[in-house]
């Protein structure tokens, strides 16, 4: 009996697969995508990649936006790291790009609809008395669009939420899955 009630509580010590991504699962590999928005028309790739022997996930992604407007061309890079949560063992991010922005989200599966599969990132501060109640929320949201005729493509919005205000769109783009 005692063996049983010790077997019982390493078990439930035991930690969460950290290779198990889950709704994430879908988006590991190297993307191509083209969209627009606030910045203009753009295009880029991103990829996602396990790393420290599958313990977290990189996103390492860059998007190119031609001159238009009067406006010169313009590069945005941007770095995040997936990761589980020790305490919750749900899914978190943290996030930094070349605008200097560090942002810290919640993941969570996501479904537009019976049959999607799909992921949302939405900005979540460590402590709420660390945030000012004048920042901005943020979004990303990917909807996995492939069907098994077809090769693996994604839907991709960015939306940003003023203070006090509702989400609204800043970026919207198709994406598709590199052949490895």
């Amino acid at each position: 009996m005692r063996c049983l009630i010790l077997l019982t509580f390493l078990l439930t010590l035991a930690p969460v697969r950290a290779d198990d991504w889950g709704p994430l699962a879908f988006l590991v590999g190297k993307w191509t995508g083209a969209g627009g928005g606030g910045p203009g028309q753009g295009s880029g790739a991103f990829s996602f990649t396990p790393d420290l022997q599958n313990a977290v996930l990189v996103r390492k992604s860059f998007a190119a936006y031609p001159p238009a407007n009067g406006k010169p061309a313009f590069r945005h890079d941007d770095l995040m790291i997936v990761y589980r949560d020790e305490a919750s063992h749900g899914f978190r991010a943290i996030y930094f790009d070349s605008e200097a922005h560090t942002i810290q989200y919640s993941v969570k599966p996501y479904l537009e609809k019976p049959g999607d599969g799909g992921v949302v990132f939405e900005s979540a501060p460590g402590r709420q008395d660390e945030v000012p109640q004048s920042a901005p929320r943020y979004r990303m949201t990917y909807t996995n669009t492939s069907t098994s005729t077809e090769a693996a493509t994604a839907r991709f919005k960015f939306e940003i939420a003023p203070p006090g205000k509702d989400f609204t769109a800043y970026i919207e783009a198709s994406l598709r899955r590199e052949k490895p």
